[in-house]
């Protein structure tokens, strides 16, 4: 029986159909659902452009709190006790260790991650927060392929 799901957002194909899912599962065990969106300040680490990082740290925030506005309307449509929230990455933290400690603070039962099903060279260089988070996982977690994950398939053959 799950109490607290959390369900990672960010706005894509697969993050709305995990969304989908999570309120599926938090509707079959009357569960409280956590939508979280990470905002990812590392790219401060690594940005060396003209612009003001902390204008696209900024930028982020914005795109974050549109997405959970999309998912707050998802859930109340959906009749689901739920809430959102926007976390952010510290110093030398990625995206996946941060959903780990938002686990841990919320007590959450069972995590929910869409996967955009990349493959070979472009999963190397980008990396996959879901297949990170799973690895070091302390509760159960359903992954959901996006119908993106087809896309992004066919693009890389």
């Amino acid at each position: 029986m799950y109490t607290n799901i959390m369900v990672a957002v960010d706005g894509s194909a697969s993050s709305r159909q995990a969304l989908d899912e999570g309120l599926k599962m938090a509707r079959l065990h009357r569960a409280r659902l956590f939508a979280v969106f990470v905002v990812d300040k590392s790219i401060l680490l690594s940005y060396a452009g003209r612009l003001d990082p902390n204008a696209l740290i900024e930028e982020v925030r914005h795109d974050g709190v549109a997405v959970l506005r999309d998912a707050e309307r998802t859930i109340a449509h959906a009749g689901v006790n739920g809430d959102t929230e926007i976390a952010e990455t510290e110093l030398g933290q990625d995206v996946a260790e941060r959903l780990q400690h938002y686990v841990a603070e919320h007590a959450i039962d069972l995590a929910v991650l869409g996967t955009h099903g990349r493959r070979g060279i472009r999963r190397a260089m980008l990396g996959s927060v879901a297949e990170r988070f799973l690895r070091t996982s302390s509760c159960p977690v359903l992954l959901v392929r996006g119908d993106d994950a087809t896309r992004a398939a066919v693009a890389a053959a």
